[in-house]
């Protein structure tokens, strides 16, 4: 089957792309409202970007009421946020955590996850998440007929749990199977990650 992109609906394209570019790693983003409460919300069409600066990408699409997504309201104020890799444990957590609240309704209510500080920043981060990005705006831009904006993440800091990283010299080398990090797929499916292997590089 060959299926022209310019004869579906922009609804369709979604599933499309969802249920085929698989799996997509996810961003758990934790941000300040303006009134201070902290908004929770996760983020499928995401990666890092780009080494110097240090950035991560990724895509906030709008409400069904049209309205701006809370997450892309608050990263757009200037204000930092932190940016987390999930693992498999909180696929429930990280699920409910996606549910459209209203403006300065915090997803962390009526939950269990815990927060711990960051340096040098007002957000905090979730205790349980191994891997977790201290990040700042760099730079936005909108695209498309649906206005789908596009968040550059410049990071500043890179919080590491003891358990998933070891260190030779000034070499941090971080083990996968150790982050068992949460992947989206499509269709309201997530996975894990297989066993991960090495290849050898071409020389």
């Amino acid at each position: 089957m060959q299926i022209p992109f310019a004869a579906i609906s922009p609804n369709q394209r979604y599933h499309l792309l969802t249920q085929t570019v698989i799996p997509r790693p996810i961003a758990w983003v934790l941000s300040e409202n303006h009134d201070q409460s902290l908004n929770l919300a996760p983020f499928s069409f995401f990666n890092a970007m780009c080494s110097d600066p240090g950035l991560l990408v990724m895509s906030i699409g709008k409400k069904d009421s049209g309205e701006r997504k809370d997450t892309a309201v608050n990263l757009l104020s200037g204000r930092d946020f932190v940016v987390h890799i999930a693992n498999t444990a909180q696929a429930d957590d990280l699920t409910k955590t996606a549910a459209t609240l209203e403006y300065g309704d915090s997803e962390l209510d009526g939950t269990d996850i815990e927060l711990v500080g960051v340096p040098n920043s007002s957000v905090p981060r979730l205790k349980s998440c191994d891997v977790a990005y201290h990040c700042k705006l760099y730079e936005h831009h909108i695209v498309g007929q649906n206005q789908q904006m596009f968040i550059y993440a410049e990071v500043i800091s890179l919080y590491l749990s003891e358990k998933v990283f070891s260190q030779d010299g000034k070499r941090i080398t971080v083990d996968a199977n150790s982050v068992n990090p949460l992947a989206r797929l499509g269709a309201a499916q997530y996975s894990g990650i297989t066993p991960a292997f090495k290849v050898a590089r071409p020389k």
